[in-house]
């Protein structure tokens, strides 16, 4: 079982990443999807109680918003991996201005989420942390340096 928490910043294509490697594995979690704390609560309780893999794909910036996940997640004896997308703000920006007009982010809210990012460690409780960012168009993944 695991649980997989991204980090990124709004369209560093985290959503895009799960597609390509988890659907037909892992949950998705988002609030995108979900719309609210309490539906996302719900369906984390009913993935650690079934004991299915999830993916937790929200942007996750801070140890506070990660924390709630991996405490559960642990202690119900999930594997914690973290997946860390490169946050290069212009980048983000560019791709968020190829999206469907309702899913365009305003650009204050991308530099808000990137003001608040905080970058994952080992000692939050992850077992396995990679990096990932987009090179020529596809996902390059990384092992963890504890640098960036």
């Amino acid at each position: 079982m695991e649980a997989v928490i991204f980090c990124g910043i709004q369209a560093a294509g985290k959503t895009t990443f799960y597609k390509e490697y988890f659907l037909k594995t892992h949950v998705r979690l988002s609030l995108d999807l979900l719309k609210t704390r309490h539906r996302e609560r719900r369906f984390l309780e009913v993935c650690i109680q079934t004991q299915q893999s999830f993916v937790v794909d929200n942007t996750n910036p801070g140890k506070a918003d990660r924390k709630k996940y991996i405490l559960d997640a642990k202690a119900n004896g999930f594997t914690i991996i973290g997946y860390y997308f490169q946050s290069k703000i212009s980048d983000s920006i560019q791709r968020n201005s190829q999206r469907q007009v309702k899913e365009n982010i305003p650009i204050a809210g991308i530099k808000g989420t990137f003001s608040r990012l905080e970058i994952p460690e080992l000692t939050e409780g992850f077992d396995k942390l990679y990096y990932v960012e987009i090179t020529d168009g596809k996902f390059l993944i990384k092992e963890w340096a504890n640098e960036i």
